[in-house]
């Protein structure tokens, strides 16, 4: 059973190697401003949550992440989602999902922008979301950072 927490401003580092093991995937992000200061910012309005490796303590390694958006609630977004590669196949992500969709209040619709049919590495990430009842979408989204196609998905909470 794996314990899904509120993470700290003690988690960025781990945060970041995470991010670095999955940048082939997601594009350039340790080294992006942009990526650190919403990091930050998540973490510091409680909108990060992670695993750490045995239930650690803050600054131990992460096996997974998520951030999610609140702003426009009942419209809510998850930014990111990451597992390290030797957690993967594990419950991770499917632990970091429940968490945050209890977070949500029905009704509400959640999306999240995830990897094109075309991104053989995104087939997991896209099978994940489909088993939590999200739905593809559509609607155009640009390509990510790395080239790669992408798409949005979808979950109406009633």
């Amino acid at each position: 059973m794996v314990k899904v927490v509120n993470a700290e401003k003690e988690d960025i580092k781990q945060w970041l190697v995470l991010a670095a093991k999955v940048e082939k995937l997601f594009g350039p992000m340790v080294d992006d401003p942009l990526f650190v200061q919403t990091l930050e910012r998540n973490i510091r309005e409680g909108r990060a949550f992670c695993i750490r490796e045995n239930d650690g303590f803050p600054g131990e390694q992460l096996l997974g992440g998520i951030l999610i958006s609140t702003k426009n609630a009942p419209s809510y977004k998850i930014g990111w989602l990451a597992v390290s590669e030797q957690a993967r196949n594990k419950g991770v992500a499917s632990a970091l999902m429940k968490h945050v969709l209890e977070h949500f209040q029905s009704p509400a619709e959640v999306s999240v922008v995830t990897f094109g049919e075309d991104a053989k590495g995104g087939l997991p990430a896209r099978r994940l979301y489909e088993k939590f009842g999200f739905a593809p979408q559509e609607e155009p989204v640009p390509n990510g950072p790395e080239g790669g196609s992408r798409q949005l998905f979808k979950l109406i909470m009633n």
